[in-house]
């Protein structure tokens, strides 16, 4: 794979399960974090279903067949707009696949998606450590003054 345009984004599929563990596994090592099987099992099944609230995910294809990167984000109401808003909340691309637009690709994916539902807003977060990621970020998004604070 040279370049997004060999990179296919699609919705995810019951039949991704094994890559789509793979992949959040490798997203979540990166933040050096775990979850138990059953969050797994329930994320995957939320991620299936058809609750306009739950999570939906996208996941990018390379021209082989194999997932590289997918994207989880949800739609939720917010007490300043009418309109819901959507927040991306994973973003993962395979080590092999970085810097050849996969992320760039997926969160265009989540942009359309939201146009489509008529949500105003794309919103994420990410730790300060992450570098790499925030010089596309800084390209397709801007930075913002919120701090977040969560309870202990």
């Amino acid at each position: 794979m040279s370049h997004a345009s060999q990179v296919t984004i699609r919705p995810l599929t019951a039949a991704d399960e094994a890559d789509w563990r793979r992949l959040w596994t490798g997203y979540l090592a990166y933040y050096e974090t775990t979850v138990p099987e059953e969050v797994y099992q329930s994320t995957f099944a939320r991620l299936l279903g058809d609750d306009p609230r739950d999570f939906s995910c996208f996941v990018a294809e390379d021209g082989d067949g194999r997932l590289v990167g997918l994207t989880h984000y949800l739609f939720h109401r917010h007490g300043w707009k009418i309109e819901d808003v959507c927040y991306l909340q994973d973003l993962f691309t395979d080590e092999a696949a970085r810097g050849k637009g996969v992320a760039r690709a997926l969160i265009e994916a989540v942009y359309a998606a939201a146009d489509a539902a008529g949500a105003p807003s794309v919103y994420w977060l990410t730790q300060d450590f992450n570098a790499t990621a925030r010089k596309l970020y800084d390209r397709i998004g801007v930075l913002t003054p919120f701090i977040k604070y969560q309870r202990p």
